[in-house]
Order: structure tokens, then sequence, then C-alpha cells
């Protein structure tokens, strides 16, 4: 069994699955649409600066807090980008799986574990 082969086999399944054919279909129809498109790269950006700060153990302040759930309030009255925010959850959810899985057939299952909410580090 040669490892590359069954990482391009594991990369083939991953594409073929359902949570990442509608992820990546309506990642696509987001990006058609450039006020959409930006608003959802802002919205991330902003989510991914939040979960920097608190892994570096900084402190969020109420400002930050509600710009995001203000572009969370925003972006979810759009059904499009509401649709693909839960499609881009569960391919996250189905691709922590796969790293889960991978973390623990080499002894190294503490790094991701699954709690109450999902995966957590």
């Amino acid at each position: 069994m040669n490892v590359y082969d069954e990482a391009h086999n594991l990369a083939k399944a991953i594409k073929e699955s359902e949570e990442y054919k509608q992820y990546d279909l309506t990642r696509r129809k987001v990006n058609e649409n450039p006020e959409l498109s930006k608003m959802m790269t802002d919205f991330q950006a902003k989510q991914l600066e939040l979960q920097t700060k608190q892994m570096m153990g900084e402190e969020v302040g109420p400002e930050m807090m509600g710009t995001i759930q203000e572009l969370y309030g925003i972006i979810m009255k759009d059904p499009l980008a509401a649709e693909h925010l839960q499609n881009e959850m569960r391919f996250s959810l189905m691709m922590n799986d796969v790293y889960q899985i991978l973390g623990d057939a080499m002894g190294m299952g503490g790094l991701f574990k699954k709690g109450d909410n999902g995966w957590e580090s």
C-alpha cells in the first residue's frame, strides 16, 4: 500500500462526498455575486481575527463581538449565504472527523477531541 496513492484516494473520496459537493456548489454561487462574496470574505476575516485573538489568550472586546454578531445577522438574512455557512459547517465537521481518525491512528488522538458542541482543539 502506497501512502501517497491512499492520500489521493482519500482526496477523491472527499471531493465525491455530499458535504463537499454542497459546500462547493454554494461557494461557487456566492462567488458569482461580488457583493455577497465580499460580505462573506469580510465576515470570515473578522471570525479568523477573533479566533486568533482567543487562541493567543487576548481578550476580545464587546465591540469586536458586536461587529461579528451584526455581520452574522446581516449574512443570515440572505438565503444563499445562510445555506453556504451551513454547508461550510457540515464540510468542516466532516474534515475534522477525518483529522480525528488520522490522529487516532497515529496515536495523536489528543490533538482534536469531540465536545458537546462539535470539535475542539
